[in-house]
């Protein structure tokens, strides 16, 4: 059965922020306002970080994508006192159950990634936006713990499709949001343990490494740092 993961090669990413506007846009995470965001309360499921080396002119741009890790050993499940919170299997997305969320924020305070995100108003959208939302993810109430699914919506229509066709998942066929939008192709994901996945060629590459693995959170997003890019690009 798939275990589903992603890696994010560094050296592609450009900073451009479209897997940010893509992400929004998919799972219907709502805008804040210059006050809420100056408070910390901005909801962006996917952020992408920024550090300058060097002096000018030969300054430098880094830039890492950080979303949720969908950890094997997520730290965020075992503390959640309604189950709200929880790892799916066999795919190994860690997912929100909304409605049973009470908003104690245990989870967001043991995630050691700093990705969980609270909803402390009422979801709002421009008058002409709020016919485009997307009707495969809902709207999460003020009050409750919201991050990063992996689109596990699309996995389900995904699964439709191929149950249609007759036919096994195919590498491809399940893509978020964030991978599908992104110029550089920096994104690669899919199943870790398909031998001939692309993804799990990349995690097993020289040049991967994952965030605070010394933690044992055994996370699924991995990072590539820069070097010569050891398998080709998509496409």
């Amino acid at each position: 059965m798939p275990r589903y993961g992603m890696v994010i090669d560094l050296d592609r990413c450009t900073g451009c922020q479209a897997c940010v506007v893509a992400c929004k846009v998919e799972n219907n995470i709502p805008f804040s306002s210059p006050e809420e965001a100056e408070k910390g309360r901005e909801i962006a499921w996917i952020q992408v970080l920024s550090t300058f080396e060097g002096e000018f002119p030969e300054t430098r741009a880094r830039f890492m994508p950080v979303l949720c890790n969908h950890c094997d050993n997520p730290p965020c499940v075992p503390v959640c006192p309604t189950g709200a919170t929880y790892k799916s299997e066999p795919t190994g997305i860690v997912a929100q159950v909304y409605p049973r969320c009470i908003g104690c924020r245990y989870c967001t305070v043991a995630c050691p990634y700093t990705i969980k995100f609270f909803n402390w108003y009422e979801p709002e959208w421009p008058e002409e936006m709020e016919t485009r939302l997307n009707p495969d993810v809902s709207v999460r109430p003020k009050g409750v713990v919201e991050k990063c699914t992996f689109c596990s919506h699309r996995l389900a229509k995904a699964r439709e499709k191929a149950d249609g066709e007759k036919r096994d998942l195919q590498e491809g066929d399940y893509r978020t949001a964030c991978q599908e939008v992104c110029p550089a192709r920096a994104i690669t994901f899919g199943d870790l343990d398909d031998p001939k996945s692309r993804v799990k060629a990349l995690a097993k590459g020289a040049r991967a490494f994952r965030l605070h693995e010394e933690l044992g959170t055994e996370p699924k997003v991995y990072y590539l740092r820069e070097g010569e890019w050891d398998v080709p690009s998509e496409g």
